[in-house]
């Protein structure tokens, strides 16, 4: 069976996000002033084929740990469907 894994990718809330302040710089030029904070990351989509639904969370999760996700630097949430 084929399930798709969907993972966020976050810096750190306790890290600083030198594109998310660019981004949030980019906002109040433009007049949006009510943002006040910004943070970017990334969203990566996985087809993983397994078993079952457990299978495919832990591939996804081994994915994370070994490339996906800095530990020291990012979070990562899975979500399969």
């Amino acid at each position: 069976m084929t399930f798709t894994a969907h993972i966020n990718v976050m810096p750190l809330k306790e890290l600083l996000d030198p594109q998310g302040k660019a981004v949030l710089g980019g906002l109040k030029n433009l007049g949006l002033g009510n943002v006040h904070d910004v943070r970017v990351g990334k969203h990566i989509t996985l087809q993983i084929d397994a078993a079952s639904k457990e299978e495919a969370q832990q591939i996804a999760e081994n994915a994370c740990q070994k490339l996906l996700a800095n530990q020291v630097m990012e979070s990562y949430e899975v979500n399969i469907q």
